[in-house]
């Protein structure tokens, strides 16, 4: 059975961007012949796409999760990662895109019209176009960004000049069936409609579409029965139909009651501030609510004795109020001449006061000032310790990027937040050396111990790639580290040289070593300097079993 799904919550997420390459060229005769690692693809977006062809959101009811393709990795020799391809998600035309607190980002009319819902990630550059005249070797490259994750809502408004309202049997669905080529369910009980129909009515020389809504009851724009759901079909139409059913069964209705009570329902709806309405001289329906917009009065089912007799009685009360009034039966087709030319005259008018549009303006892109701040720098505290939060797209874009397994490319970060003025600006506020700092959200944001002194440039530092020699520990050891130092050198030969003497001993008519104590001892030096000796004084040694042959042999 076919479904007709009109709103649906989008999941999306775009593709990520490949991972930079760190590779250097190599050939015969020729080791390093210089950086050649490729960049990495962009990850692949997700666009909205309007289709003709396309008439329901069915398809994203039952699959809400859409993600982007990611990007391919870049690799050496200079090959750079594939851009994912874009994921085109076709929208039936009158789509509107909403985020989840109501507000309006697209209005998707025109049959091709676009919108982009996440963007893919960005790819990371590779050691290649690192390269400098001072960074003639990176041993680093970036890392690709994760694409844009939105959750995005999609309603479906159709786009008609008319609109056709009533309440449940009013003979609506007969009415679009008698006047076009439409051929909705047409039965003889009430809530027939459950979907809006669509049906394109000639009128002389002027075309245009009717929509047919589900029977509004009172209540509806809170929520009762089906008009609710389906009252935004009706923002777009230029002028309303009230079909009034004047042969109901029901003794508590009348025509009268109807009209005052769809009248109600339509003031107390309020529409969303979307482009493509007729009624205004921009075409939209932002500042005319549905009670206020052209209204003709069609009294249905006048075929019968009982509905030609009410029709008599009221027409006189609706043309006192303003309304022009149509006596009309869609079963024998009377009255339906009169009604679509003058449904035809209010789709002339709406259309002539809608606003040519103007020839596209070339775009001119123009810089961000050199000194305009990209980022914000904020005190806070976390148990009791300053803390300090730095936040903007470019320090949290290089962040995703950055390797923190490479020293070299934790320096380049360094670099990068020191030229975009953040240790500045954390002078500036007061932050000391060695208090935290913080670059992200309180979610995903990186924690640093800041050490002011990372400020040197990485390009002027020589050593291995993939290392910086800034994040090494550059301590001067003093003069009493340096002699214990020394000690333990001596000390540690001591040792060997006992374990030697033992081995030796065991050896039959070897000449040994003793020790006089083997508990540790220590000197003090000229310096003041206590010097230990955990193996005991190496002057205490003293030999046995040495002669005067033995003595020279172990001079020489």
């Amino acid at each position: 059975m076919a479904h007709f799904v009109d709103r649906v919550v989008l999941h999306t997420t775009g593709g990520n961007g490949g991972h930079g390459c760190v590779s250097v060229h190599r050939e015969k005769f020729k080791p390093l012949g210089g950086p050649d690692g490729g960049n990495g693809g962009d990850g692949g977006s997700v666009v909205l796409v309007v289709d003709p062809q396309t008439t329901t959101l069915l398809e994203y009811h039952h699959r809400p999760h859409r993600h982007g393709e990611d990007g391919g990795v870049g690799q050496g020799d200079l090959r750079h990662g594939t851009r994912g391809p874009v994921l085109e998600l076709p929208v039936p035309e009158g789509t509107v895109v909403k985020d989840r607190d109501g507000r309006v980002l697209a209005d998707l009319v025109e049959p091709g019209a676009r919108y982009t819902v996440s963007e893919g990630g960005q790819g990371g550059l590779g050691n290649a176009s690192l390269s400098s005249k001072k960074r003639k070797a990176p041993g680093f490259a970036l890392l690709g960004t994760p694409g844009d994750a939105n959750d995005v809502v999609l309603e479906l408004k159709s786009v008609a000049d008319i609109a056709l309202v009533g309440f449940p049997s009013a003979g609506k669905s007969s009415l679009i069936a008698a006047m076009s080529a439409a051929r909705p369910k047409i039965a003889d009980y009430p809530f027939t409609t459950l979907v809006p129909n669509l049906g394109v009515v000639e009128a002389g020389e002027t075309r245009f579409t009717v929509a047919d809504v589900p029977g509004l009851i009172p209540g509806a724009a809170e929520g009762k029965g089906l008009g609710h759901e389906f009252l935004r079909h009706v923002e777009r139409c230029a002028a309303l139909v009230h079909v009034l059913d004047c042969a109901s069964l029901e003794t508590d209705r009348d025509p009268l009651g109807d009209l005052r009570a769809i009248e109600a329902e339509l003031a107390a709806y309020a529409p969303d501030k979307v482009e493509g309405a007729g009624g205004t001289e921009d075409a939209s329906s932002n500042a005319v609510p549905l009670n206020e917009r052209p209204r003709l009065v069609a009294l249905n089912k006048t075929d019968l004795p009982d509905g030609a007799a009410m029709a008599e009685l009221v027409r006189a009360d609706l043309t006192a109020r303003g309304y022009r009034v149509f006596d009309v039966s869609a079963l024998n087709r009377d009255g339906l001449r009169d009604l679509g030319f003058a449904m035809a005259e209010l789709v002339l008018e709406a259309r002539a006061q809608r606003k040519i549009e103007p020839a596209p303006v070339p775009v001119t892109v123009r810089p961000r000032a050199v000194n305009r701040k990209q980022f914000t720098v904020t005190e806070e505290s976390k148990g009791g310790e300053p803390l300090w939060r730095v936040r903007g797209d470019k320090p949290e874009r290089w962040i995703v990027q950055t390797d923190f397994g490479n020293d070299e490319a934790v320096g380049y970060l360094a670099d990068r937040l020191v030229a975009v003025g953040i240790e500045d600006e954390l002078f500036k506020q007061g932050a000391k050396p060695g208090e935290a700092v913080v670059i992200g959200s309180a979610e995903d944001g990186v924690v640093f111990d800041w050490e002011p002194t990372m400020a040197a440039g990485a390009e002027h530092l020589g050593g291995p790639r993939g290392t910086d020699l800034r994040l090494d520990d550059h301590a001067r050891p003093t003069r009493a580290e340096k002699k214990q130092e020394q000690a333990d050198r001596r000390a540690a030969k001591v040792s060997t040289r006992a374990e030697m003497d033992v081995e030796y001993r065991t050896q039959e008519g070897a000449p040994t070593k003793r020790r006089d104590d083997g508990a540790p001892t220590s000197v003090t030096d000229e310096d003041g300097v206590e010097i230990f000796y955990p193996h005991g004084n190496p002057d205490d040694l003293q030999d046995e079993g040495f002669g005067t042959d033995e003595a020279k042999a172990d001079n020489t």
